[in-house]
């Protein structure tokens, strides 16, 4: 009898290496912490560059939302990044499951957003629908709108920690997205809407507009991975 319980001990911690391990080989790292390799900039002029082990994007005067994207597109997965933003009347986010349409003479990026916003309002974390999505005849499919804010959670909007850093977590499978900040759980939300819904896209590092101010404000990100999903 104990020879078998020490079988199936063994057996056990087998099993719980292979399984950390298998989670471990499907981690990818997105931000290789020296460069950018690996991204894009879409949209308007603010700046993106590698500080210290870390992504700072920082805002220009007169310009549209800016965004650092994936090259890669990814479809059902958990995302997890550190984000630190200072400035009260700042906003970023980061994009999921997102694609860039031409409009004017740049690329207007739209998708799903984990939100960060430090406003007294506290939606950092909520599912924001970034840009908007039209279809091939011009005609919109869903506006720019909120999908899943923060206003009944309280919980999560005492989560977010200004100028320090933060944690996010998305976990998007199938038509669900969750998020958590700081390991408090945040969104929850499913999209049903058939001609909306997006399965993959590109991931992006959002940088804000600020109209015509000249004061510099910046967003900055580490530790961004990502494990997709069977």
């Amino acid at each position: 009898m104990q020879s078998l319980s020490l079988r199936l001990l063994w057996a056990l911690l087998f099993a719980t290496i292979a399984i950390r391990s298998a989670c471990a080989e499907g981690e990818v790292k997105l931000f290789n912490g020296k460069d950018l390799a690996g991204w894009t900039k879409r949209g308007g002029a603010a700046t993106y560059l590698v500080e210290n082990s870390e992504i700072v994007g920082r805002s220009a005067p007169n310009t549209t939302n800016t965004f650092l994207c994936t090259n890669k597109e990814y479809g059902d997965f958990q995302l997890d990044f550190d984000f630190k933003i200072d400035d009260v009347d700042f906003n970023s986010g980061v994009q999921l499951r997102s694609h860039a349409r031409p409009e004017g003479d740049q690329e207007r990026v739209y998708g799903y957003q984990f939100e960060i916003d430090p406003k007294p309002r506290a939606w950092t974390g909520g599912i924001y629908f970034e840009g908007g999505s039209k279809d091939a005849s011009g005609k919109w499919i869903r506006k720019g709108e909120w999908l899943n804010d923060l206003s009944k959670n309280e919980p999560a909007r005492k989560a977010f920690r200004l100028g320090q850093w933060n944690h996010g977590r998305v976990l998007a499978k199938d038509r669900r997205i969750q998020t958590w900040v700081n390991d408090v759980p945040a969104a929850d939300y499913t999209d049903t809407d058939q001609k909306a819904f997006a399965p993959t896209g590109f991931i992006a590092l959002q940088v804000h507009a600020v109209g015509g101010s000249t004061a510099t404000k910046e967003v900055r990100w580490k530790n961004i991975t990502l494990r997709e999903l069977q």
